[in-house]
């Protein structure tokens, strides 16, 4: 089933509901390799030796990567206030000077660069090393964050005084270099554990909107990823349909004004009630 194949490959999940989309999508990739039907194409993604890069474009064209800057403003709004200011003074207490995010499934760049303006904008950070990973498993989208140019549907709920944080391009809008500067983009499948470790250890993971496409083993792999990844204290934030019930009970579920967060617990570090907890 090439289906199977695709899961166990990236995690993501398509039911039998979805044989017919999937069937559609992945038309072009027969057209791409000369194959006339499915049966073939699931042999060549077994064997052949181009079957690595193969999967990789049938990932491709069976994605959706739709997003846009300050997603869920919300949650942003709750990170800007609340979370950094604690992410500030957590690492003065390790004794350094260094904050570290990962947009993990950072489609086409804009909640990396997001994520760099809210930084920037909070002027907590000043002289520090600021780093902001991105990775996706789509190398196509990858370009895209890495030019940083983009049109007006990527910013329909930015407000006004945000805009300074972008150059007016022919194309749409450039990131300013200075945001650009903070986010460092690569290919990551975030199932393979061998190559996650290149992220390093990161002050908060956003992954948001992603883990709703896995299955459940495959979300608890990637979970558990993202538990290694992050310092003692650092924070998850998950998309607002998406939870870690059923998923990990490693995370702390923390209250932060109108959202809920996961933190990974650390020893001797004051705690916020949970919102499972009484008043």
């Amino acid at each position: 089933m090439i289906r199977d194949l695709i899961n166990r490959f990236c995690g993501i999940y398509f039911s039998d509901d979805a044989r017919s989309i999937v069937a559609r999508r992945l038309r072009e990739r027969l057209d791409a390799v000369g194959l006339s039907d499915y049966g073939a194409y699931y042999q060549f993604l077994r064997y052949h030796p181009d079957a690595a890069t193969e999967l990789e474009n049938a990932v491709e064209v069976l994605t959706t990567n739709e997003t846009y800057f300050f997603r869920e403003e919300y949650q942003l709004r709750a990170f800007r206030e609340e979370i950094l200011p604690q992410l500030k003074a957590r690492a003065e207490e390790r004794g350094t000077r260094r904050l570290a995010l990962w947009s993990a499934g950072c489609s086409s760049g804009e909640e990396a660069y997001t994520l760099g303006i809210l930084v920037e904008d909070s002027g907590l950070f000043k002289g520090w090393d600021v780093r902001i990973y991105g990775n996706d498993i789509s190398r196509r989208v990858l370009h895209k964050a890495r030019r940083a140019v983009y049109t007006e549907a990527s910013f329909r709920t930015t407000e006004n005084r945000y805009l300074r944080y972008f150059v007016e391009v022919p194309e749409g809008r450039q990131v300013h270099p200075h945001i650009r500067a903070m986010c460092h983009f690569g290919h990551l499948n975030l199932l393979d554990h061998s190559r996650t470790a290149i992220v390093g250890r990161v002050d908060a993971v956003f992954c948001r909107n992603v883990l709703i496409y896995f299955d459940p083993e495959s979300r608890r792999r990637a979970i558990d990823t993202f538990y290694q990844r992050l310092v003692a204290g650092g924070y998850l934030l998950l998309g607002h349909s998406e939870s870690l019930l059923n998923a990990s009970t490693a995370f702390e579920l923390v209250h932060v004004s109108t959202d809920l967060v996961y933190r990974r617990p650390a020893p001797h570090l004051f705690r916020t009630p949970s919102a499972t907890e009484g008043s």
